[in-house]
């Protein structure tokens, strides 16, 4: 459920989008409403929403004002701003801190809905992106995208790993499948990818890791043992060496700050 926060120091405009944002989400969206930009910053300080609707003419705080100390929350909402001036330096201010849409008064109510159903898929984007960044590791990124470059060898390498990451694997059994000499492949792996074959392998689990975590239920042990870990403890080490948090709070910073943005 996405929240919507409503900001006007006018009752009624601030009821009438109200009324038309809950006609519209038939529950799908919670609309909170706030009299005034001081009111409205007090609300974020304890709450996140997915879009933000300020009137720019307000007592105190005005809207341009509140969005722009909005922007610097560190999950700032999507902005429309709403204004009876159809004034150009006010909008042109407006679309500095990323406003999306400039509506004016009166407020036509089939409008106000398409900006609103724009504003969240842009929400659900930008979220998608920032789980993405979460996911991905970069040094793995780069190594995919270089991957043809790279010799018959290390590729089938990468390719034998990548099918075998819920098993015990050492460098001598990649060495063996290859009919290579075990130092000799090492060697090779780290000229070619920029990792040695345990730095490879540990990101590669680490990166499943996150994947199992972002996108299942399945529990911490479980995963421990998908990504090749005989023990859930040792998993639970190389996972907060290597990201900085434990499988639990990366799993709480990814999926439930999408589900709680209410």
């Amino acid at each position: 459920m996405n929240t919507i926060l409503v900001v006007d120091d006018e009752p009624r405009t601030r009821e009438g989008v109200k009324k038309v944002l809950e006609g519209w989400s038939a529950g799908r969206s919670r609309i909170v409403t706030a009299a005034n930009g001081i009111e409205a910053l007090a609300w974020l300080e304890g709450n996140e929403a997915a879009l933000m609707i300020t009137d720019i003419r307000m007592p105190e705080l005005g809207g341009l004002d509140l969005v722009e100390r909005v922007s610097q929350l560190p999950h700032p909402p999507q902005v429309i701003v709403i204004s009876g001036h159809p004034e150009f330096d006010y909008a042109r201010r407006a679309m500095q801190y990323g406003v999306i849409e400039y509506l004016l008064k009166p407020i036509d109510k089939i409008k106000l809905v398409q900006a609103v159903e724009s504003a969240l898929k842009r929400k659900d984007e930008r979220l998608r992106v920032e789980r993405m960044e979460k996911l991905v590791d970069p040094k793995l990124l780069e190594t995919v995208q270089n991957d043809n470059a790279y010799s018959l060898q290390v590729q089938e390498a990468i390719r034998f790993m990548e099918v075998r990451l819920d098993q015990q694997l050492s460098l001598r059994d990649i060495a063996d499948h290859l009919h290579m000499n075990a130092s000799y492949f090492s060697v090779l792996f780290k000229e070619q990818t920029g990792l040695t074959f345990t730095e490879y392998l540990t990101r590669r689990r680490m990166q499943r890791a996150k994947e199992l975590l972002s996108g299942t239920r399945a529990t911490i042990a479980e995963i421990a043992e998908k990504v090749g870990y005989q023990t859930d403890k040792y998993f639970l080490k190389v996972f907060r060496n290597v990201e900085g948090v434990s499988p639990g709070q990366y799993r709480k910073n990814v999926v439930y700050r999408e589900e709680t943005i209410q």
